[in-house]
């Protein structure tokens, strides 16, 4: 079996497409046969060490595939069913991998296998995001980081049925016409003098309810400024690196902010919480309410050069690895 492997911390070169033994499930676990596998950001901050992991190690944390074997004690799932996870630890770039079976989910029958790949870690980002982190309301504004990318566009098409406006922030006029596209009511470009201006201008002069941030340090404070009185900051990524320690009195002076910083984890940390969020995920995709939007697919053996490609920018929508048929 091959799978991609790190043994140090760096750019995209430390990415090995590795040999080894097939893994064998243990109790309570399944054996995936990957069809496609999800490609994130946060998988760039553990390749990077950012998010520093046990190293060698793995990468990737979402993907879609099919059961092959079933480990002892194993109730609910079958030989051939197609299923989907996410999560720790990291290691979904690979051929075939073993994961515990009550964090895995089977996959609707209209929702394929890509889509799935593409959308359980992005689309429950999205989740809890729009619904749980600040669970916006019809007539709210919000603003969006990345909105041409994975998490972006399901947020937004998601928010619009929800009657919810969007305000994206784009880095190409290219990305803010795929943004407006996919639900957003306006996008305003990420380095637009005036920003904050603008902002508060398209949000009825009164600033937006909450701003949901994946850039991290240098936005950070920008991203304050654009809140309404009461607001809520959602701060759920780290793009441009790490946010610098602030005053909470930048929150009062405001009008009384809010800050949170999530992780998916906290909201689907049991069985009940998983299958619940997925429900909700696989339902809107279904129904078409959600469209997910494969920008770009890569052998997986090329992961080198999707990582490149993603933090360089050049990536829209979701990305999606292809193990070897």
């Amino acid at each position: 079996m091959k799978s991609i492997r790190i043994s140090r911390y760096g750019g995209p070169e430390v990415l090995e497409w590795a040999d080894g033994p097939e893994p064998a499930p243990g109790a309570g676990e399944v054996l995936i046969g990957h069809t496609a596998v999800g490609l994130n950001f946060i998988d760039t901050y553990q390749r990077s060490g950012l998010y520093p992991l046990t190293l060698p190690s793995g990468l990737g944390m979402e993907a879609a595939g099919v059961v092959e074997v079933l480990g002892a004690g194993v109730k609910g799932l079958a030989v051939g069913d197609r299923v989907a996870y996410c999560g720790l630890p990291a290691g979904a770039y690979a051929e075939k991998r073993v994961f515990p079976a009550e964090r895995v989910v089977k996959i609707p029958a209209a929702v394929d296998d890509r889509a799935a790949a593409a959308a359980v870690l992005k689309g429950l980002t999205a989740w809890y995001l729009l619904r749980r982190s600040y669970p916006a309301r019809a007539g709210d504004w919000v603003l969006s980081y990345a909105a041409a990318g994975g998490v972006g566009l399901i947020l937004s098409q998601w928010a619009a049925s929800l009657g919810v406006r969007v305000i994206g922030v784009a880095g190409t006029p290219e990305k803010a016409e795929l943004a407006r596209a996919n639900g957003c009511a306006a996008v305003v470009l990420a380095d637009e003098p005036g920003f904050v201006a603008r902002v508060r201008e398209l949000s009825d002069g009164q600033g937006v309810a909450a701003v949901y941030d994946s850039v991290g340090k240098h936005t950070f404070m920008r991203s304050l400024d654009c809140l309404r009185r009461h607001g809520v900051m959602v701060s759920y990524g780290n793009a441009s690196g790490p946010v610098d320690p602030f005053s909470p009195l930048e929150l009062s002076k405001r009008g009384s902010l809010y800050v949170t910083r999530p992780t998916l984890w906290d909201f689907i940390a049991t069985r009940a919480d998983l299958e619940r969020a997925t429900g909700e995920l696989f339902d809107v995709i279904a129904r078409g309410v959600v469209k997910v939007r494969i920008g770009q697919t890569y052998p997986l053996q090329d992961t080198a050069q999707a990582h490149r490609d993603l933090e360089s920018r050049k990536t829209t929508g979701s990305t999606v690895l292809l193990p070897p048929s």
